[in-house]
């Protein structure tokens, strides 16, 4: 070889790599259109949830095997300034992403930005046979569509299924043991009635019978007729002691054989105490003093009450921020769209301070995890969970397998009721939800191709979600092969999504500071702290001091009425 072609050769190396570390330092990737190694166009998706890699991984194929032209490469991108880096990667058009996912709360940030690109629903994609209405207005906007639904997080109430049933089970069998009695009681008065009739026809035929030997012997009357009346008298007696022996053993040590209840009946029995003895608050009270609870159950009813995510459902049904969707605050008619301060909501947080008499739950000893691990270790019968609570017990059954078996030795069952309970005085609850969503960016360079992957993506049917990353898709069409993450999908249809505006993104935290003070703090007016609140956040909205017109305590009915005095003492 000649000298010059060594050389020629050896540049070429050093270029090279001098090209792959120039890329490395610039974050480029070496496989990009049109690159020396591929001329298919890549699609980026970026996220902070490591939980969905292997989710995002499997549809990534998928889609290039379906998009030949496409290759989809999912990013895992920190969760500090994510937006941020978002939108610094899209200004400088340095890898920036197609797809990102980001929570429904920030999307007027990101719509506002440029970064959101308004959705294609001239075929009427988004609609409620396809989409919950949550998810649905999780993604709306000022009327448009700004990203499409992902997956979701609410709450419910979950309780704990092996308890209930054995419950259920023992109603059954005092209700058939009660129908047996009544059974033979109605027999037995039936015998009893028709032993009586049957004398006094007895009596009449001897009578008659009197008669005509008075007519025809005369002489002989007074001995026959005191004959007969001794004869009858002793048949008498003995009819009457026949009768009382017999039904006396019909009655005596009645057995009722333990009846074999089918899965539909009990499943039947336990919707109706769920709708019964669950339907409120004070139901779960009144339960909590004739329930017999096993030597395991340190409490019937505990959530944790620290965080917002499980307080809300007191006043979700009643506060209203923008709306449905959460983007419509006008200025003009700020005390409708921000009802935080009203009757109902003080209603409801006086319901919500008169609980800690009844459940006694330290908030400075509570979190969600150790209330959720105690939950599922048989400890507490009823509690408000988020969808997490069936993965954390996956996993207690392959760490600590035996603190999740009931006495029998079988692994304790789990179920989510149909709604949370509603409160006394007929006020209704609401949970929350906040929906992750794929947004497709407003400067990605390949909008239909981004657009046709998050389409994709919202319409998959098969539970692979669930399966790779324990998360439930904010769309219809899933089984997810167990009952209780399907009732899941049911409460998020009817939860309250959280807003998008700007200007309220402090809201939660407000709100979850007023439900401590009002939790720990016995003599904390719940009128006063909810009025602070409204006001915060309406100043921030109009930029000037604002102040609510007071309200008058509404006139309740206290959550102790019709409980015993030794009922009111509590737990």
């Amino acid at each position: 070889m000649k000298f010059e072609t060594k050389i020629f050769s050896i540049f070429l190396i050093l270029c090279m790599l001098a090209g792959v570390f120039a890329n490395s330092r610039s974050d480029e990737s070496i496989f990009e259109d049109f690159s020396f190694f591929s001329n298919k166009t890549t699609l980026r998706v970026w996220y902070t949830d490591d939980a969905i890699t292997p989710y995002l991984q499997s549809m990534a194929i998928k889609f290039s095997e379906k998009n030949r032209e496409a290759r989809v490469e999912p990013k895992l991108v920190s969760g500090m300034e994510y937006l941020e880096a978002v939108n610094k990667a899209s200004m400088e058009n340095k890898n920036l992403p197609d797809i990102f996912v980001t929570t429904n709360d920030t999307l007027e940030k990101v719509y506002c930005a440029g970064l959101a690109l308004e959705a294609d629903n001239s075929d009427g994609f988004f609609n409620k046979v396809l989409f919950p209405k949550a998810a649905l207005d999780s993604v709306t906007y000022k009327g448009k569509y700004i990203a499409y639904p992902f997956y979701f997080e609410t709450s419910a109430l979950v309780y704990n299924k092996t308890y209930l049933e054995s419950y259920a089970k023992e109603q059954m069998e005092k209700r058939k043991k009660q129908e047996e009695e009544a059974v033979q009681q109605e027999t037995a008065l039936e015998e009893g009635e028709e032993s009586a009739s049957e004398g006094d026809s007895a009596e009449k035929t001897e009578d008659s019978e009197k008669a005509t030997e008075e007519s025809s012997e005369a002489s002989s009357e007074e001995s026959q007729d005191d004959e007969s009346q001794d004869e009858a008298g002793e048949e008498n007696s003995g009819e009457g002691e026949e009768g009382e022996d017999s039904e006396g053993e019909d009655a005596e040590d009645v057995e009722i054989p333990e009846e074999d209840f089918s899965t539909e009946e009990v499943n039947e029995e336990i919707n109706d105490i769920l709708s019964s003895d669950f339907k409120s608050i004070q139901d779960i009270i009144n339960f909590s003093r004739k329930y017999d609870a096993p030597e395991k159950v340190k409490s019937i009813f505990e959530w944790d009450v620290n965080d917002i995510f499980y307080n809300y459902f007191f006043v979700g049904a009643y506060m209203n921020l923008g709306g449905d969707a959460g983007d419509n605050i006008n200025v003009d008619n700020i005390d409708q769209d921000i009802a935080i301060y009203n009757g109902n909501t003080i209603s409801c947080m006086k319901i919500y301070k008169q609980l800690k008499q009844f459940f006694a739950i330290d908030a400075k000893e509570t979190t969600y995890d150790d209330m959720a691990t105690r939950f599922l270790k048989g400890e507490i019968l009823f509690t408000i969970a988020t969808t997490d609570i069936f993965k954390k017990y996956d996993e207690i059954k392959v760490k600590d397998p035996l603190t999740i078996t009931a006495d029998g030795g079988e692994y304790y069952e789990y179920a989510v009721a149909p709604a949370v309970p509603e409160l006394p005085n007929g006020l209704k609850t609401r949970t929350m939800s906040v929906t992750n969503c794929l947004v497709v960016n407003g400067l990605s360079e390949h909008p239909d191709l981004a657009e046709k992957f998050a389409r994709m993506i919202c319409m998959d049917e098969k539970n692979d979600i669930y399966k790779m990353s324990h998360k439930l898709a904010a769309h219809y069409g899933i089984d997810y092969g167990q009952e209780g993450l399907n009732k899941f999908v049911d409460i998020y249809a009817d939860s309250v999504s959280m807003p998008k505006t700007i200007q309220t993104s402090n809201f939660w935290m407000e709100l979850e500071i007023a439900f401590a003070k009002i939790w720990d703090d016995e003599d904390a007016d719940c009128n006063a702290i909810l009025k602070e609140l409204s006001e915060s956040i309406k100043t921030q909205v109009v930029g000037k001091e604002y102040h609510d017109q007071p309200i008058q305590d509404p006139m309740d009915t206290p959550i102790t009425a019709g409980l015993s005095e030794e009922d009111e003492e509590g737990d």
